[in-house]
């Protein structure tokens, strides 16, 4: 049963977008993207839709029907977004095809255009917003799922010193470092287990949360000397206040912390471009929701 936040209906002047995920009622996406619409004069109304964990395909269909123009993808249907876009009647962009998830579908007559705004969300808001620096930097990614994925290439492309995948299951961790890997930058992956041994080899500048952990209140096990001096938390989700994972990374010695909230404005800034053809600025709704957030 799919249940939008409002009523699924649209007129003539004005086009629907949605997020799709589940859970849903925490997103910030639809307040983003009605921003948007209000600066830069598009008509279009943004909502929010709880899919059934198998059945997105179905949730997409119901929502074109209903005259769906586009739609953001989140946990935990980037995968299956994927799938849909990989049909000989559908397209994917490059980017999509890299990383081998869609966060973006744009709806083309009959066809669906499957696109990954993540990564570029992610470097907008790692490099503009928060000035860090990606080159030679030690970096580990937490979480082998969609998210994570959306975001390898671009991480891989900045040249960072080490780029290692940790998962609860060390398996799929290591498949995804395999799959990445190039002569140039060999990843590793492991399970969180095994992060201690891997700290023999040195602490990292940079931890990015990319599982679903901060949804259910919990947060990937961190080991003590996982954070070099001047080292970056980034948390992928994002909620009020701070994450489980940024508190329990705080506690271990992370001198900067960010949650998700710049990626997801920056990634959602992207979508819009692809759907509207005009990329809203950022910046003042970016500091409008922090400060929502710290009141």
């Amino acid at each position: 049963m799919i249940a939008p936040t409002t009523a699924p209906k649209t007129d003539s002047k004005t086009d629907l977008y949605a997020v799709f995920g589940n859970p849903i009622a925490h997103s910030l996406s639809p307040r983003i993207h009605t921003a948007f619409a209000a600066a830069t004069g598009q008509a279009l109304r943004y909502e929010t839709r709880l899919a059934p964990r198998e059945g997105f395909v179905e949730a997409w269909r119901v929502f074109v029907a209903q005259g769906g123009r586009g739609a953001n993808v989140t946990v935990p249907f980037k995968e299956d977004a994927f799938r849909l876009c990989a049909r000989p009647e559908n397209a994917l962009s490059e980017r999509a095809r890299l990383s081998g998830a869609v966060n973006t579908l744009c709806r083309e007559g009959e066809r669906v255009f499957g696109d990954n705004t993540d990564g570029a969300g992610l470097l907008r808001d790692l490099e503009g917003n928060l000035a860090a620096r990606l080159a030679g930097r030690r970096v580990l990614l937490l979480g082998a799922g969609g998210a994570a994925r959306g975001v390898l290439p671009p991480l891989r492309a900045r040249h960072p010193a080490c780029l290692c995948i940790a998962n609860r299951t060390a398996e799929k961790a290591r498949a995804l470092a395999a799959e990445f890997s190039t002569p140039e930058l060999p990843l590793a992956g492991c399970g969180f287990a095994e992060l201690p041994t891997i700290l023999n080899e040195g602490a990292f500048d940079i931890v990015l949360n990319a599982t679903a952990a901060s949804l259910a209140n919990t947060t990937p096990p961190l080991p003590p000397g996982l954070f070099a001096p001047e080292a970056l938390a980034y948390d992928m989700m994002y909620g009020k206040g701070q994450t489980p994972f940024l508190k329990a990374a705080a506690e271990i010695g992370a001198k900067t912390l960010s949650d998700g909230l710049g990626m997801l404005v920056e990634q959602a800034a992207e979508s819009f471009l692809l759907w509207r053809g005009i990329r809203p600025e950022t910046r003042a709704i970016l500091e409008g929701l922090r400060a929502l957030d710290a009141g």
